[in-house]
C-alpha cells in the first residue's frame, strides 16, 4: 500500500486538529498497512484496582484505526467509526500499552482494520484485539 502521509504529516494532523488528546498519543511505527501507535497510561487512564479502563484501550484502538487509515488515504477529517468489536482478555497494569494496527481493506465508502493492543515488552501477551470499521466521506 502506497504512504501518503508519514510520520510528521500524521503528528501534525494529530496535533492540529485533535489537540485536547494529542499529548496522549505517540506514533511508533508506520508501514501501511500497519501503524503502531503507544498510550502512556497514568493515572487518569486508571479503573478502580490499578489497570487499564476499557476506554482507555478504546481510545488507543480508535485512534490507530483511524491513523492507519490516514496514512494510505490521505488527510480525509471527517472518515468516522461506524463500528467497532474489542475483546479484552487480560488487565494491563499502569504503563506504556502499544496498539498494532492493520488495514485490511480501504474501499470506496470503508475501510476495515484489525489490531491488537499490549503492554510493551510483552507483545506475546495482548491484552486487547479489536475489529474497528470507518466511514468514508464521498469526494465531490
Amino acid at each position: 500500500m502506497e504512504m501518503k502521509m508519514d510520520a510528521v504529516a500524521l503528528q501534525a494532523f494529530l496535533e492540529r486538529d485533535f489537540p485536547q488528546v494529542s499529548g496522549d498519543f505517540e506514533f511508533v511505527d508506520i508501514a501501511p498497512p500497519f501503524v503502531t501507535m503507544a498510550l502512556s497510561a497514568s493515572d487518569k487512564h486508571l479503573r478502580p484496582g490499578g489497570t487499564v479502563s476499557g476506554p482507555s484501550m478504546f481510545g488507543l484502538a480508535d485512534v490507530c484505526a483511524y491513523f492507519c487509515i490516514l496514512a494510505v488515504l490521505g488527510p480525509v477529517g471527517l472518515a468516522v467509526t461506524t463500528n467497532c468489536s474489542i475483546d479484552f482478555m487480560r488487565k494491563p497494569p499502569p504503563g506504556r500499552l502499544l496498539c498494532r494496527m492493520e488495514l485490511l481493506k480501504l474501499g470506496r465508502a470503508l475501510a476495515v482494520c484489525e489490531g491488537r493492543i499490549f503492554s510493551e515488552g510483552a507483545e506475546a501477551k495482548p491484552v486487547a484485539r479489536a475489529s474497528l470499521t470507518y466511514s468514508i466521506p464521498p469526494t465531490r
